[in-house]
């Protein structure tokens, strides 16, 4: 029978996938599909339609990455690995959670939101280049992250 942290690595893991592989899925074929479409209308109502209901799902998953996150770093008393260069991973973890979170929770409901309705207004093709280019550079974060905790959490950095 699992122990209470194998389920919070579980858990943890899980929310990363659902998170990340939500952002890759945005990135690489949601907004390349959107910017096909014929009208800023069109774009603009589309993308807020399904990004919105990821969005629902990338808050959940965040919740769940973070709780996780922090119950196995308090339970196994790893805070002295912040300390350690070669797990400098665990702090790629916490920014890109920390950023994600912000975006998710703060910048998108308070001023995000209207920032690309307005601007998808004025100058549609730009709008969703610069959301494009925003959308790249975070799932490259995340991806490069990924792939070093996973490493640095078997033993792949030794400093």
């Amino acid at each position: 029978m699992p122990d209470d942290v194998s389920i919070a690595r579980a858990l943890h893991v899980l929310g990363v996938v659902l998170w990340i592989g939500g952002v890759a899925f945005v990135t690489m074929v949601l907004l390349p599909a959107v910017r096909r479409m014929k009208t800023p209308e069109e774009r603009v109502a589309f993308f807020e339609d399904i990004e919105g209901r990821f969005a629902a799902v990338a808050r959940w998953a965040t919740v769940l990455v973070g709780l996780s996150g922090l119950y196995i770093i308090y339970v196994w008393d790893m805070w002295y690995r912040f300390l350690v260069p070669s797990n400098f991973w665990m702090h790629l973890m916490v920014l890109v959670w920390a950023v994600f979170t912000v975006m998710l929770f703060i910048a998108e409901p308070l001023f995000l939101h209207r920032w690309f309705q307005e601007r998808a207004k004025t100058h549609p093709e730009q709008t969703f280049r610069i959301i494009q280019r925003m959308h790249w550079v975070l799932l490259s974060i995340s991806l490069i992250t990924v792939a070093a905790a996973t490493a640095g959490s078997h033993g792949g950095f030794s400093f």
